[in-house]
């Protein structure tokens, strides 16, 4: 099965290629309105409609087999083991996100399985800093990470740069994202992002997951 004419192919989501996808800190202290310390963040999530392309990406990756990992940030509440050592560590060192209040849960807008992951974390700023993320990945025969969530500014980059250290190709569903400023968010994409990730959208990327599902089940049968 080949990728419909006017959506090319995705780079790194190729038929025979297995993915999983991450979604990082769509959290309700950094993404819902009604509790963000971050109403900058919050307010360019919103205005593209990004919870509901999140839902979608992860219930194609589910419905072809692909694994959903969510990426939290959740300090103990006596922040024990979080260091406030750059200004935003410093911010949430201060704040009131802690594992088990409603800063930390996942905006309430997310649809989740029994059958995803969490790989939860109480420093620093990516997902696969003191984490089990890896060594998930490896057992499964990842090759590529599809991945969402926040921000384009820190979070997202550096996530995007720690898997292509680890030998990981990666995607970028673009519009499953959000950066302080939709300003912000496009100068990013354009000069940092494109130099170490395929910057997709969720319909190709979901596009992609199928042809790739169809690929192996026809190779297997």
């Amino acid at each position: 099965m080949t990728a419909a004419p006017d959506r090319p192919a995705v780079r790194g989501l190729e038929p025979g290629r297995r993915a999983a996808v991450l979604i990082h800190e769509w959290q309700r202290g950094t993404v819902d309105p009604a509790l963000t310390t971050l109403p900058g963040l919050a307010e360019h999530a919103e205005s593209r409609h990004a919870t509901l392309h999140i839902n979608d990406l992860t219930a194609a990756a589910r419905a072809a087999g692909i694994q959903v990992f969510w990426s939290t940030i959740e300090p103990r509440s006596d922040r024990v083991g979080t260091a406030g050592n750059c200004l935003l560590l410093a911010g949430l060192h201060r704040g009131a996100l802690a594992a088990g209040n409603d800063l930390a849960a996942l905006h309430p807008g997310l649809e989740t399985s029994a059958a995803d992951i969490w790989i939860r974390r109480v420093h620093g700023l990516t997902p696969f800093h003191l984490t089990e993320l890896e060594a998930y990945l490896r057992q499964l025969d990842v090759q590529t990470l599809i991945i969402g969530g926040v921000s384009t500014d820190v979070g997202i980059p550096g996530a995007v740069l720690e898997a292509v250290n680890r030998g990981f190709a990666v995607v970028v569903a673009e519009d499953c994202t959000a950066g302080s400023s939709a300003e912000t968010h496009e100068f990013l994409l354009a000069h940092q992002l494109r130099l170490l990730a395929t910057v997709s959208d969720t319909a190709a990327v979901i596009e992609a997951v199928r042809a790739t599902t169809t690929a192996t089940m026809e190779a297997t049968a």
